[in-house]
């Protein structure tokens, strides 16, 4: 890249995609269960589908389709022996889309079990399994970790270390999911885990995930006021609804793309969508955001920065 992620974020706001499971379920015809990661590998047109939708809407950065490929999660979809090809795949495909000119970021979630006490995942487990997938994606050349939907904060601490330990200078992007009063599930305050976060040497603290714009936005309130960090928002199109078998999000571009703009206002520098979001919601989002940008004074802090890059 001709300029990396930390320097693009001094710049200017940044606008990630959006949802990636969920528009791979709306256009595949699986049979459950399925893994979504070894779509990399079966039908990577599928996923590229996907990306190429986000870079039309605008997107600063694709998040490859690697969420789930660490080695515990696959091992309950017998996905384990392909564990370094769907990463390495995940990567390829995302960056065929992105070129140069977009950045490529690296999705880790979580490992999908409690860790030791309340799991049977140890610490040690958990940082070898974090290392060994940063480790494949890294190699493969993404731009940067997204270490995203976390529930815990001690897993999340752990995943950031083992990021730093692949790569020391490699930007790393950790977003907690939370419950509708702002705690995590596992009932960690947005000071609490920001202060941990920012404590343990993430470049951008922020939600996603989880629960809608409305509750995201009074969190990430309260988060800017615990740390200097840069702040993140990637929010669902909201509470999934169950309709004659499939789940259905019901906030529309236009009212993500509003609450998008009241993010950078409290001080988010990242901006995108999570479960439920679209292309369309990206693209509203992304002028929302320029909208919000361009409006303001100038002065210190995200709020005056412009948005990068172009509206397409």
């Amino acid at each position: 890249m001709a300029e990396s992620f930390l320097e693009k974020l001094e710049q200017g706001v940044l606008v990630s995609d959006g949802g990636m499971g969920t528009l791979l379920y709306e256009q595949g015809d699986f049979t459950y269960p399925v893994c979504f990661e070894e779509l990399n590998l079966s039908r990577p047109e599928l996923v590229k589908q996907v990306h190429l939708g986000y870079r039309q809407a605008g997107a600063d950065i694709l998040q490859t389709n690697t969420f789930g490929a660490n080695r515990f999660r696959l091992r309950g979809l017998e996905g384990e022996a392909k564990l370094e090809e769907i990463n390495r795949a995940g990567v390829q495909v995302a960056r065929q889309v992105a070129g140069e000119e977009l950045l490529v970021a690296g999705s880790v979630g979580p490992l999908g079990a409690p860790l030791e006490p309340a799991g049977s995942i140890s610490i040690g487990q958990a940082g070898h399994a974090f290392r060994e997938q940063i480790a494949l994606l890294v190699s493969s050349g993404v731009d940067l970790v997204i270490i995203e939907t976390m529930m815990d904060v001690n897993e999340a601490v752990i995943a950031l270390q083992a990021a730093r330990s692949v790569d020391a200078r490699l930007p790393v992007v950790v977003q907690m999911t939370i419950r509708e009063d702002g705690d995590t599930p596992t009932g960690t305050s947005p000071e609490e885990f920001t202060r941990r976060l920012d404590e343990a040497g993430a470049d951008v603290i922020g939600l996603n995930c989880g629960v809608g714009p409305a509750s995201m936005l009074k969190t990430l309130k309260r988060m800017a006021s615990a740390t200097t960090r840069k702040l993140s928002a990637q929010p669902n199109a909201g509470i999934p609804r169950k309709v004659e078998g499939r789940y259905i999000y019901e906030i529309s571009p236009e009212s993500m793309a509003e609450y998008s703009g009241r993010f950078v206002q409290a001080g988010a520098a990242l901006v995108g969508g999570c479960c439920g979001t679209t292309p369309d919601h990206i693209r509203m989002i992304r002028k929302a955001v320029r909208r919000e940008t361009e409006n303001r004074p100038s002065g210190k802090g995200t709020e005056s920065r412009p948005i990068i890059g172009q509206i397409n």
